[in-house]
């Protein structure tokens, strides 16, 4: 779909409404006492970043019972990324050599790198980094102070 996502009615109120357009109230799903438990498919460490991150997600009202696929994708390229960065650790090669004696990057480096963007992409979504957590707040950093801060008490 062409143009920018649509805003949360929620973010357009914080963000203001120039355009003086009446705000459409978005499904929300209930939210229960307890974050969802991590599906039965994740294990290893897929399972302990779940275990890790959920409480605090859930807290934030950004992991319900809709959130599980997408949080568990994430999940499985943290895992992803954890397996490739232990296996590249083991080696010790970020090149390997090819049947014709030609270095060539060791396919793990790719792995990681892959699951590392995929990672960046569902995490901000869920509010995993600075930037991301700005975006979903619609929070603006504070202005440098000024020199004449102060002077009106």
């Amino acid at each position: 779909m062409p143009g920018p996502p649509p805003e949360h009615p929620h973010l357009r109120l914080l963000k203001g409404n120039p355009g003086k357009r009446t705000a459409r109230k978005p499904p929300e799903p209930a939210r229960t006492e307890q974050w969802p438990n991590p599906p039965a498919h994740l294990t290893g460490h897929a399972r302990e970043v779940w275990l890790h991150l959920a409480p605090e997600l859930h807290r934030l009202n950004l992991l319900t019972v809709l959130d599980v696929g997408p949080f568990s994708a994430y999940c499985c390229a943290y895992a992803h990324w954890q397996q490739a960065e232990e296996a590249l650790q083991r080696s010790g090669e970020l090149t390997i050599k090819t049947a014709e004696g030609l270095p060539r990057v060791n396919p793990l480096v790719r792995i990681a790198s892959q699951a590392m963007e995929d990672m960046r992409r569902i995490g901000a979504e869920f509010g995993l980094s600075p930037n991301a957590r700005l975006r979903l707040s619609g929070i603006t950093p504070p202005p440098p102070p000024s020199k004449f801060d102060g002077l009106l008490k």
